[in-house]
Protein backbone atom coordinates (compact mmCIF):
# COMPACT_ATOMS: atom_id res chain seq x y z
CA UNK A 1 0.00 0.00 0.00
CA UNK A 2 2.10 2.83 -1.35
CA UNK A 3 0.93 6.30 -0.45
CA UNK A 4 2.38 9.35 -2.23
CA UNK A 5 1.18 12.93 -2.68
CA UNK A 6 1.08 13.74 -6.38
CA UNK A 7 2.33 17.01 -7.88
CA UNK A 8 -1.26 18.05 -8.61
CA UNK A 9 -2.32 17.52 -4.98
CA UNK A 10 0.82 19.26 -3.75
CA UNK A 11 -0.03 22.30 -5.92
CA UNK A 12 -3.55 22.33 -4.48
CA UNK A 13 -2.20 22.23 -0.92
CA UNK A 14 0.24 25.05 -1.72
CA UNK A 15 -2.72 27.26 -2.60
CA UNK A 16 -3.95 26.82 0.99
CA UNK A 17 -0.68 28.10 2.46
CA UNK A 18 -1.39 30.29 5.47
CA UNK A 19 -4.58 28.39 6.27
CA UNK A 20 -3.03 25.17 7.57
CA UNK A 21 -5.10 25.34 10.76
CA UNK A 22 -8.27 25.00 8.66
CA UNK A 23 -7.21 21.76 6.96
CA UNK A 24 -8.59 18.39 8.10
CA UNK A 25 -7.38 15.16 6.56
CA UNK A 26 -9.58 12.06 6.27
CA UNK A 27 -8.11 8.61 5.63
CA UNK A 28 -11.20 6.92 4.26
CA UNK A 29 -11.88 3.24 3.45
CA UNK A 30 -9.46 2.22 6.19
CA UNK A 31 -11.59 -0.87 6.88
CA UNK A 32 -10.29 -2.48 3.68
CA UNK A 33 -6.89 -3.27 5.24
CA UNK A 34 -5.85 -4.98 8.44
CA UNK A 35 -4.34 -3.33 11.50
CA UNK A 36 -0.69 -3.76 10.51
CA UNK A 37 -1.26 -2.40 7.01
CA UNK A 38 -3.22 0.54 8.41
CA UNK A 39 -0.35 1.44 10.72
CA UNK A 40 2.04 1.57 7.76
CA UNK A 41 -0.33 3.60 5.58
CA UNK A 42 -0.99 6.05 8.43
CA UNK A 43 2.73 6.53 9.02
CA UNK A 44 3.39 7.05 5.31
CA UNK A 45 0.57 9.60 5.11
CA UNK A 46 1.91 11.65 8.03
CA UNK A 47 5.43 11.54 6.57
CA UNK A 48 4.17 12.79 3.20
CA UNK A 49 2.05 15.51 4.78
CA UNK A 50 4.98 16.63 6.93
CA UNK A 51 7.01 17.33 3.78
CA UNK A 52 4.12 19.12 2.08
CA UNK A 53 2.46 21.20 4.80
CA UNK A 54 4.63 23.54 6.83
CA UNK A 55 2.84 23.70 10.16
CA UNK A 56 4.16 23.77 13.76
CA UNK A 57 1.46 21.26 14.72
CA UNK A 58 0.86 17.80 13.33
CA UNK A 59 -2.09 17.78 10.95
CA UNK A 60 -5.19 16.09 12.39
CA UNK A 61 -6.00 12.92 10.45
CA UNK A 62 -9.34 11.11 10.92
CA UNK A 63 -9.17 7.41 10.17
CA UNK A 64 -12.16 5.23 9.34
CA UNK A 65 -14.83 4.26 6.84
CA UNK A 66 -17.14 7.22 6.56
CA UNK A 67 -20.36 5.79 5.17
CA UNK A 68 -23.26 3.84 6.62
CA UNK A 69 -22.34 0.40 5.29
CA UNK A 70 -20.88 -2.23 7.68
CA UNK A 71 -17.10 -2.37 8.05
CA UNK A 72 -15.34 -4.94 5.88
CA UNK A 73 -12.69 -5.57 8.56
CA UNK A 74 -13.57 -5.30 12.25
CA UNK A 75 -9.98 -5.24 13.56
CA UNK A 76 -10.19 -1.51 14.24
CA UNK A 77 -13.95 -1.11 14.70
CA UNK A 78 -13.67 0.61 18.09
CA UNK A 79 -11.02 3.01 16.78
CA UNK A 80 -13.12 3.87 13.70
CA UNK A 81 -16.16 4.54 15.86
CA UNK A 82 -14.21 6.94 18.08
CA UNK A 83 -12.64 8.65 15.05
CA UNK A 84 -16.03 9.16 13.40
CA UNK A 85 -17.44 10.57 16.61
CA UNK A 86 -14.49 13.00 16.88
CA UNK A 87 -14.98 14.10 13.26
CA UNK A 88 -18.68 14.78 13.83
CA UNK A 89 -17.85 16.79 16.92
CA UNK A 90 -15.18 18.72 15.01
CA UNK A 91 -17.76 19.61 12.37
CA UNK A 92 -20.20 20.70 15.07
CA UNK A 93 -17.73 23.23 16.52
CA UNK A 94 -16.62 24.74 13.21
CA UNK A 95 -17.79 28.21 14.34
CA UNK A 96 -15.13 28.03 17.05
CA UNK A 97 -12.28 27.90 14.53
CA UNK A 98 -13.32 31.19 12.94
CA UNK A 99 -13.80 32.85 16.33
CA UNK A 100 -10.43 31.63 17.62
CA UNK A 101 -8.65 33.04 14.57
CA UNK A 102 -10.30 36.42 15.13
CA UNK A 103 -9.34 36.38 18.82
CA UNK A 104 -5.74 35.48 17.97
CA UNK A 105 -5.59 38.38 15.53
CA UNK A 106 -7.02 40.67 18.20
CA UNK A 107 -4.36 39.50 20.68
CA UNK A 108 -1.61 40.31 18.16
CA UNK A 109 -3.00 43.80 17.63
CA UNK A 110 -3.31 44.48 21.36
CA UNK A 111 0.30 43.40 21.97
CA UNK A 112 1.53 45.62 19.12
CA UNK A 113 -0.52 48.59 20.36
CA UNK A 114 0.89 48.13 23.86
CA UNK A 115 4.45 47.98 22.52
CA UNK A 116 3.89 51.06 20.36
CA UNK A 117 2.52 52.93 23.37
CA UNK A 118 5.70 52.14 25.34
CA UNK A 119 7.85 53.29 22.40
CA UNK A 120 5.98 56.58 21.99
CA UNK A 121 6.03 57.19 25.76
CA UNK A 122 9.76 56.47 25.92
CA UNK A 123 10.58 58.84 23.02
CA UNK A 124 8.41 61.56 24.56
CA UNK A 125 10.18 61.20 27.92
CA UNK A 126 13.63 61.59 26.28
CA UNK A 127 12.79 64.97 24.72
CA UNK A 128 14.13 68.18 26.33
CA UNK A 129 11.61 70.61 27.75
CA UNK A 130 12.73 73.76 25.93
CA UNK A 131 15.72 73.76 23.53
CA UNK A 132 17.44 71.25 21.22
CA UNK A 133 14.34 69.25 20.38
CA UNK A 134 15.18 68.69 16.70
CA UNK A 135 18.74 67.61 17.45
CA UNK A 136 17.59 65.21 20.19
CA UNK A 137 14.95 63.71 17.88
CA UNK A 138 17.51 63.03 15.15
CA UNK A 139 19.81 61.40 17.72
CA UNK A 140 17.01 59.15 18.99
CA UNK A 141 16.08 58.07 15.46
CA UNK A 142 19.69 57.26 14.62
CA UNK A 143 20.00 55.27 17.85
CA UNK A 144 16.64 53.47 17.42
CA UNK A 145 18.05 49.89 17.70
CA UNK A 146 19.44 50.66 21.15
CA UNK A 147 16.26 52.47 22.14
CA UNK A 148 14.25 49.38 21.17
CA UNK A 149 16.49 47.17 23.30
CA UNK A 150 16.14 49.54 26.26
CA UNK A 151 12.32 49.56 26.00
CA UNK A 152 12.17 45.77 25.54
CA UNK A 153 14.25 45.06 28.67
CA UNK A 154 12.56 47.70 30.81
CA UNK A 155 9.00 46.52 30.12
CA UNK A 156 9.71 42.82 29.39
CA UNK A 157 8.31 42.96 25.86
CA UNK A 158 8.63 40.42 23.05
CA UNK A 159 10.88 41.32 20.07
CA UNK A 160 8.15 40.08 17.70
CA UNK A 161 5.78 42.82 18.91
CA UNK A 162 8.08 45.64 17.78
CA UNK A 163 7.59 47.30 14.37
CA UNK A 164 10.14 46.83 11.55
CA UNK A 165 12.88 49.20 12.61
CA UNK A 166 13.86 50.78 9.26
CA UNK A 167 10.29 51.49 8.15
CA UNK A 168 9.41 52.77 11.62
CA UNK A 169 12.46 55.09 11.70
CA UNK A 170 11.51 56.58 8.33
CA UNK A 171 7.98 57.30 9.51
CA UNK A 172 9.29 58.91 12.71
CA UNK A 173 11.15 61.52 10.65
CA UNK A 174 7.76 62.93 9.64
CA UNK A 175 6.63 63.33 13.28
CA UNK A 176 7.56 65.64 16.14
CA UNK A 177 8.39 63.73 19.33
CA UNK A 178 7.59 66.75 21.48
CA UNK A 179 3.94 66.55 20.35
CA UNK A 180 3.59 62.91 21.41
CA UNK A 181 1.34 62.14 24.38
CA UNK A 182 2.91 60.92 27.58
CA UNK A 183 2.50 57.27 28.55
CA UNK A 184 -0.64 56.64 30.62
CA UNK A 185 -0.27 53.51 32.72
CA UNK A 186 -3.99 53.26 33.42
CA UNK A 187 -4.61 52.69 29.70
CA UNK A 188 -1.77 50.15 29.56
CA UNK A 189 -3.43 48.34 32.47
CA UNK A 190 -6.69 48.14 30.50
CA UNK A 191 -4.81 46.36 27.70
CA UNK A 192 -3.18 44.00 30.22
CA UNK A 193 -6.59 43.18 31.75
CA UNK A 194 -7.95 42.40 28.31
CA UNK A 195 -5.08 39.99 27.58
CA UNK A 196 -4.95 38.30 30.98
CA UNK A 197 -8.62 38.19 31.95
CA UNK A 198 -11.26 39.20 29.42
CA UNK A 199 -10.03 37.25 26.39
CA UNK A 200 -9.42 34.00 28.35
CA UNK A 201 -12.99 34.26 29.68
CA UNK A 202 -14.23 34.75 26.13
CA UNK A 203 -12.33 31.65 25.01
CA UNK A 204 -14.07 29.63 27.71
CA UNK A 205 -17.45 30.60 26.24
CA UNK A 206 -16.57 29.22 22.81
CA UNK A 207 -17.60 25.66 21.88
CA UNK A 208 -14.75 23.20 22.22
CA UNK A 209 -13.94 19.66 21.14
CA UNK A 210 -13.89 18.81 24.86
CA UNK A 211 -17.55 19.78 25.26
CA UNK A 212 -20.28 17.19 25.57
CA UNK A 213 -23.45 17.55 23.44
CA UNK A 214 -25.31 19.18 26.33
CA UNK A 215 -22.58 21.78 27.04
CA UNK A 216 -22.37 22.53 23.32
CA UNK A 217 -26.10 23.29 23.26
CA UNK A 218 -25.75 25.45 26.39
CA UNK A 219 -22.91 27.48 24.85
CA UNK A 220 -24.58 27.92 21.47
CA UNK A 221 -27.97 28.85 22.95
CA UNK A 222 -30.75 29.37 20.44
CA UNK A 223 -28.31 28.66 17.64
CA UNK A 224 -27.64 25.26 19.20
CA UNK A 225 -26.88 22.23 17.15
CA UNK A 226 -27.66 18.56 17.39
CA UNK A 227 -24.19 17.14 17.65
CA UNK A 228 -24.13 14.41 15.00
CA UNK A 229 -23.10 10.98 16.18
CA UNK A 230 -21.77 8.12 14.11
CA UNK A 231 -24.07 5.31 13.06
CA UNK A 232 -23.55 2.49 15.51
CA UNK A 233 -25.00 -1.02 15.70
CA UNK A 234 -24.26 -3.11 12.63
CA UNK A 235 -21.77 -0.70 11.08
CA UNK A 236 -19.26 -1.25 13.86
CA UNK A 237 -20.10 -4.93 14.35
CA UNK A 238 -22.30 -4.39 17.39
CA UNK A 239 -25.37 -6.54 17.91
CA UNK A 240 -28.19 -6.47 20.41
CA UNK A 241 -27.21 -8.42 23.51
CA UNK A 242 -30.61 -10.09 23.60
CA UNK A 243 -30.49 -11.23 19.99
CA UNK A 244 -26.98 -12.63 20.47
CA UNK A 245 -27.78 -14.64 23.58
CA UNK A 246 -31.15 -15.93 22.36
CA UNK A 247 -30.86 -18.45 19.48
CA UNK A 248 -34.34 -17.42 18.33
CA UNK A 249 -33.36 -13.74 18.14
CA UNK A 250 -35.08 -10.77 19.73
CA UNK A 251 -38.85 -10.48 19.73
CA UNK A 252 -40.09 -8.03 17.15
CA UNK A 253 -42.22 -6.28 19.75
CA UNK A 254 -39.17 -5.78 21.94
CA UNK A 255 -37.49 -3.69 19.27
CA UNK A 256 -40.39 -1.86 17.67
CA UNK A 257 -43.38 -1.70 20.03
CA UNK A 258 -43.87 1.52 21.98
CA UNK A 259 -46.86 1.87 24.25
CA UNK A 260 -46.91 5.67 23.78
CA UNK A 261 -46.97 5.69 19.97
CA UNK A 262 -50.52 7.06 19.79
CA UNK A 263 -49.77 9.63 22.48
CA UNK A 264 -46.75 10.77 20.49
CA UNK A 265 -48.93 11.49 17.47
CA UNK A 266 -51.52 13.26 19.59
CA UNK A 267 -48.95 15.45 21.37
CA UNK A 268 -46.92 16.31 18.28
CA UNK A 269 -48.73 19.59 17.64
CA UNK A 270 -48.49 20.47 21.31
CA UNK A 271 -44.73 19.89 21.24
CA UNK A 272 -44.24 21.95 18.08
CA UNK A 273 -46.31 24.73 19.63
CA UNK A 274 -43.61 25.15 22.28
CA UNK A 275 -41.15 26.16 19.52
CA UNK A 276 -38.39 23.60 20.11
CA UNK A 277 -34.88 24.59 18.99
CA UNK A 278 -33.31 22.00 16.68
CA UNK A 279 -35.91 19.49 17.92
CA UNK A 280 -35.29 20.06 21.64
CA UNK A 281 -37.13 21.92 24.40
CA UNK A 282 -34.80 24.01 26.53
CA UNK A 283 -34.74 23.26 30.28
CA UNK A 284 -36.59 26.52 31.02
CA UNK A 285 -39.36 25.86 28.50
CA UNK A 286 -39.83 22.28 29.69
CA UNK A 287 -39.86 23.46 33.31
CA UNK A 288 -42.65 25.95 32.61
CA UNK A 289 -44.75 23.23 30.95
CA UNK A 290 -44.30 20.82 33.85
CA UNK A 291 -45.05 23.48 36.46
CA UNK A 292 -48.44 24.08 34.83
CA UNK A 293 -49.46 20.53 35.78
CA UNK A 294 -49.66 21.62 39.42
CA UNK A 295 -47.63 18.69 40.71
CA UNK A 296 -45.26 19.01 43.66
CA UNK A 297 -41.66 19.96 43.05
CA UNK A 298 -40.37 16.57 44.26
CA UNK A 299 -42.76 14.79 41.91
CA UNK A 300 -41.65 16.92 38.97
CA UNK A 301 -38.03 16.22 39.83
CA UNK A 302 -38.68 12.46 39.63
CA UNK A 303 -40.62 12.85 36.38
CA UNK A 304 -37.78 14.88 34.83
CA UNK A 305 -35.22 12.25 35.87
CA UNK A 306 -37.25 9.51 34.21
CA UNK A 307 -38.12 11.53 31.09
CA UNK A 308 -34.66 12.94 30.30
CA UNK A 309 -33.51 9.51 29.19
CA UNK A 310 -30.26 10.58 27.50
CA UNK A 311 -29.37 12.90 30.40
CA UNK A 312 -28.60 15.91 28.19
CA UNK A 313 -30.76 18.40 30.09
CA UNK A 314 -33.18 18.83 27.16
CA UNK A 315 -36.40 17.11 26.12
CA UNK A 316 -36.95 15.93 22.57
CA UNK A 317 -40.41 14.96 21.25
CA UNK A 318 -40.34 11.41 22.60
CA UNK A 319 -39.03 12.46 26.02
CA UNK A 320 -41.72 15.13 26.16
CA UNK A 321 -44.33 12.43 25.50
CA UNK A 322 -42.93 10.31 28.35
CA UNK A 323 -43.05 13.31 30.71
CA UNK A 324 -46.68 14.06 29.81
CA UNK A 325 -47.57 10.37 30.24
CA UNK A 326 -46.10 10.32 33.76
CA UNK A 327 -47.86 13.55 34.72
CA UNK A 328 -51.19 12.23 33.45
CA UNK A 329 -50.70 8.94 35.34
CA UNK A 330 -50.26 10.84 38.61
CA UNK A 331 -52.98 13.47 38.09
CA UNK A 332 -55.72 11.53 36.29
CA UNK A 333 -55.19 8.00 37.56
CA UNK A 334 -53.54 8.60 40.93
CA UNK A 335 -50.69 6.22 40.20
CA UNK A 336 -47.34 6.56 42.00
CA UNK A 337 -44.30 7.61 40.01
CA UNK A 338 -42.33 4.43 39.17
CA UNK A 339 -38.74 3.98 40.28
CA UNK A 340 -37.83 3.27 36.67
CA UNK A 341 -39.61 3.27 33.34
CA UNK A 342 -41.04 0.03 31.97
CA UNK A 343 -39.31 -0.98 28.76
CA UNK A 344 -42.55 -0.54 26.81
CA UNK A 345 -42.66 3.16 27.80
CA UNK A 346 -39.08 3.91 26.76
CA UNK A 347 -38.89 5.11 23.13
CA UNK A 348 -37.28 2.37 20.98
CA UNK A 349 -34.56 4.77 19.82
CA UNK A 350 -33.40 5.26 23.42
CA UNK A 351 -33.60 1.73 24.80
CA UNK A 352 -29.93 1.12 24.14
CA UNK A 353 -29.14 3.96 26.56
CA UNK A 354 -30.68 1.99 29.42
CA UNK A 355 -28.06 -0.71 29.08
CA UNK A 356 -25.20 1.73 28.46
CA UNK A 357 -25.83 3.71 31.67
CA UNK A 358 -26.68 0.69 33.76
CA UNK A 359 -30.38 1.32 34.03
CA UNK A 360 -32.15 4.18 35.76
Amino acid sequence: HKLDISDELRSTIDVLKGHEDKIRCILNKADQINRQQLMRVYGALLWSLGKTINSPEVLRVYVGSFWSEPLQTLDNAELFEQEESDLMRDLAILPRQSAVRKINELVKRIRKVKTLAYIVGHLKAQMPAVMGKDKKQQKLIANMPNEFRTIMKKHNLSPGDFPEINTFSEKLKESKFSEFHSLKMDQIQLLEDCLSSHLPQLMEELPSEKDSPETLRAKLGDAGVNVPLPTRANKFGKQSVTSQSNPFGAAEEEDEYWALEESAERLKDSFEGLHPQQGFLSPQTAKEVLLKTGLEKDQLRQIWTLSDIDRDGYLDHHEYVVAMFLCDAVIQKGRPIPAELPMSVIPPSKRSLKASVGGF
